[in-house]
């Protein structure tokens, strides 16, 4: 446990070569934490590989599931500023930062804000947190694709509360009693996992939906989608001048329903210099195979 300060406990581990490359992966939500799975993304004879579950999630403390869990020190910036404690705390002195879906934010603000202290990056499922992002998402435009799963996503919301759908849920997700945050949580979190894959994974749903992971996820997940990141619109891919001599992999499924491609377009129109590879038959998630390949391919090229 990392302890951070404002009573907050951050976990993080260490596996693979304690003398290979090091590499931080972030997970994505925010809230969702790590899994032991997400060390497959690395060699662990060349990496050493670096695992941390952000502010009020995962086994960091306090949990956010907790009646008495307090938001006000859990924002992006915060965030960055653990990452860059525990970086001094290792010994590391330069670290390829490795982020998904949430993560591919976090790790740009992380590398924007400490260049000098990134060797490589590699981004998944690009998501920048800008005002049409989420509008997509949670305002009815992914409700095209999947207007069943919507169905079930809006039911919680009272037809007149439904123009504005992060608001409505927020009021929900912060209400004291867990017969009104229990299962606003459930539908905001089995909204987003029912529809991150090319194909339905109902394992993945039913680690979403346990009551605790789901109230954490959906807390800290609409905490920082109500507040837009702390980023300035734009902010993420206008600062990308600052990592121009990073090398840098972008991977993108084609049908990524949860944060489009359009995004990671964007992106690598402003940052030519960073491998952009599109896979065509993949959604959202990290476990599809072919973002799971892509994802492999791009650690083992950098790993020299």
């Amino acid at each position: 446990m990392l302890l951070v300060g404002d009573g907050q406990r951050v976990y993080w581990e260490q596996s693979g070569n304690p003398d290979g490359k090091p590499v931080v992966f972030l997970h994505g939500g925010p809230g969702s934490g790590t899994s032991a799975w997400h060390r497959r993304f690395f060699d662990p004879e060349r990496y050493r590989i670096v695992l941390l579950d952000q502010r009020g999630c995962g086994k960091s403390t306090p949990h956010v599931s907790d009646p008495d869990a307090d938001l006000r020190h859990n924002t992006t910036w915060y965030l960055v500023a653990d990452l860059e404690l525990l970086r001094k705390n290792l010994g590391i002195d330069r670290w390829m930062v490795f982020g998904g879906s949430w993560g591919s934010a976090l790790a740009l603000a992380y590398a924007q804000a400490h260049s000098s202290s990134v060797s490589e990056i590699v981004l998944r499922g690009v998501f920048t947190l800008q005002r049409h992002e989420l509008e997509w998402f949670y305002e009815g435009g992914a409700a095209a694709l999947f207007p069943d799963k919507w169905e079930e996503f809006i039911a919680p919301i009272p037809v007149l509360e439904r123009s504005r759908m992060i608001e409505a849920y927020h009021r929900r997700l912060t209400d004291p009693d867990p017969s009104v945050h229990v299962p606003a949580a459930v539908a905001w979190s089995r909204w987003e996992a029912e529809t991150i894959s090319l194909l339905p994974d109902e394992e993945r749903v039913a680690e979403a939906v346990e009551p605790d992971h789901a109230v954490a996820f959906a807390r800290i997940e609409n905490h920082y989608f109500l507040n837009r990141g702390w980023f300035g619109d734009h902010q993420l891919i206008a600062g990308v001048a600052s990592l121009r001599g990073i090398p840098a992999v972008i991977v993108q499924g084609r049908y990524d329903v949860c944060t489009p491609m359009m995004t990671a377009w964007e992106l690598h129109r402003a940052w030519p210099e960073a491998e952009f590879v599109v896979v065509d038959d993949a959604g959202h998630a990290a476990s599809e195979p072919g973002i799971a390949r892509a994802l492999r391919a791009a650690t083992d090229r950098l790993a020299g």
